[in-house]
């Protein structure tokens, strides 16, 4: 089996796309609306917005109203359950580190919890920043090899569990790919830390409320202000050139 065809029917049914993680208010649902709010705030109505990793469709079908939407995943079972939810995007097959796209051709680029999937991930930002225009936007979400309390959960931290995260790194690496593609990284920020339980004996449920309400609070009010170190993932809003 290759590394792509590990992305089929099963991975989207076992990992965070379940069925019942479709519900409102669940948070893969937070983490869509989250995202598309970044969208909207940074980038230009009405540009071209590419979503890499569009899985099973439904942050990019949420934007069509504001931009002419286009979706990449490498998975054909998830490009095709997407055109339910994103029934005026245009789906393509293909890779992250060969993007299918003229130079300077969007607005807007979304590439949340791709890169580390990739075997040559320095190649997948070249990429990202060939294919934005001048002034468009990227917006990067990957494991936070730096989250404060990493440490805490040991082999258990959520980066760790997933074994297709082949390209895990610290923050201070992405920025320099991120840079290196000509792109400026104008917020740099974290989404919380929602991995319970981090202390063992303490109820799940008191250690979220404790851990995790920074972050909730972060997503429900749509406004970045967690620092890179406060949560398991690094988020990038980053401004090409």
């Amino acid at each position: 089996m290759t590394h792509n065809d590990s992305f089929d029917k099963d991975y989207f049914s076992t990992n965070t796309y379940e069925n019942t993680s479709f519900a409102k208010y669940s948070m893969y649902w937070w983490s869509n609306r989250f995202n598309a709010i970044l969208a909207r705030r940074y980038g230009k109505e009405g540009t071209r917005l590419l979503e890499i990793g569009s899985g099973m469709g439904h942050l990019i079908g949420s934007l069509e109203p504001q931009f002419e939407t286009l979706a990449l995943d490498i998975n054909h079972w998830a490009l095709a359950q997407s055109r339910a939810v994103a029934p005026n995007t245009g789906l393509n097959v293909g890779s992250a580190e060969n993007l299918p796209f003229a130079d300077a051709s969007f607005g807007v680029v979304i590439i949340k919890h791709v890169v580390e999937h990739l075997r040559d991930p320095e190649l997948a930002i070249s990429e990202l920043g060939r294919i934005l225009a001048p002034g468009g936007i990227l917006i990067l979400a990957t494991p936070n090899l730096d989250s404060l309390l990493k440490p805490l959960k040991g082999d258990a931290w959520i980066g760790y569990q997933d074994p297709t995260h082949i390209a895990l790194k610290p923050p201070v690496e992405w920025l320099s790919l991120i840079e290196k593609a000509e792109m400026k990284p104008c917020k740099v920020f974290s989404d919380g830390f929602w991995d319970v339980p981090y202390i063992p004996l303490i109820p799940p449920m008191l250690q979220k409320l404790a851990f995790g309400s920074l972050g909730g609070l972060q997503a429900i009010l749509g406004i970045p202000f967690l620092p890179m170190k406060w949560g398991e993932s690094i988020l990038v809003i980053a401004e090409k050139k």
